[in-house]
């Protein structure tokens, strides 16, 4: 499935154990010899009596992700279909997260609560998270993993691959940050492009889309109700009292089975 061209592999693992490392991600996400996606989404069984599944993620590096918005949107989509529901609660490793289908049969989800606090995010030495001492002076946002988000004049000018292989790793960043570059066209409508951390560029992110609003408002920038121009589409946010609100399409590519072939020749 994709949630506007950030695509993910879906394995549902409520009846069948799955064994997921980094050597079986890496094999899966080449999108030569593999299946190919931006980042791995598996569903299980909640740990909560509140929530219809619980998911964990990984990034194409074989990484973990504690959080990917777009996946937990298009999850809840199937949820909601497996069980004919307008409403659904997601697990994850950082909240319970609230999924509702729109008046345009589009997928919403409640992101939570940001986190602005500089140990929170974590960075590694206390700092205004509204104006990090890096070049570009960006804000930093946490929404279950980290953002760092530069506001620039011309988009198009800026040079992704350097900005996102420079800032990701930096050392402010002691778990590494995913990185977005941000223009704004007018009144609460946001240009982004998207480096993820563990997937490079992207045409899209959820997380990252909620962390470019939470930015822009602090920024004094925006409203509280942004659209967001990615390069895979537009999403909608809403940054309410009870946390930020996400919605957009989904759409579902195909199902089938991974052969054990392939599996058996996974080097680990």
């Amino acid at each position: 499935m994709h949630g506007l061209g950030n695509d993910f592999m879906i394995i549902d693992a409520r009846d069948d154990e799955v064994v997921i490392d980094k050597y079986f991600v890496k094999a899966l996400s080449n999108r030569n010899l593999g299946v190919g996606f931006d980042q791995l989404a598996v569903i299980y069984e909640p740990t909560s009596s509140s929530a219809d599944c619980l998911l964990k993620f990984w990034n194409y590096d074989g990484s973990v992700s504690s959080t990917c918005g777009n996946a937990t949107r298009c999850i809840a989509d199937i949820i909601m279909k497996e069980k004919n529901l307008s409403a659904v609660t997601v697990e994850t490793e950082q909240n319970v997260l609230a999924c509702v289908k729109t008046e345009n049969n589009t997928i919403a989800v409640n992101m939570g609560e940001p986190k602005i606090k500089w140990n929170d995010i974590p960075l590694a030495v206390e700092c205004d998270t509204l104006h990090l001492p890096l070049k570009g002076d960006p804000v930093a946002t946490s929404m279950g993993n980290p953002h760092c988000t530069f506001f620039v004049d011309n988009i198009d000018t800026i040079d992704l691959d350097k900005f996102g292989r420079t800032f990701e790793t930096h050392q402010l960043f002691p778990n590494r940050t995913n990185v977005q570059v941000a223009q704004i066209l007018e009144t609460d409508v946001i240009r982004v492009k998207v480096w993820e951390r563990g997937a490079g560029k992207t045409l899209a992110s959820g997380s990252s889309s909620c962390a470019v609003a939470v930015s822009a408002f602090r920024r004094g920038l925006t409203g509280k109700k942004t659209k967001i121009i990615l390069d895979g589409g537009e999403l909608q946010l809403f940054w309410s009292d009870k946390g930020v609100w996400m919605s957009g399409e989904t759409k579902k590519v195909f199902e089938g089975h991974i052969s054990e072939e392939f599996l058996s020749q996974i080097e680990r």
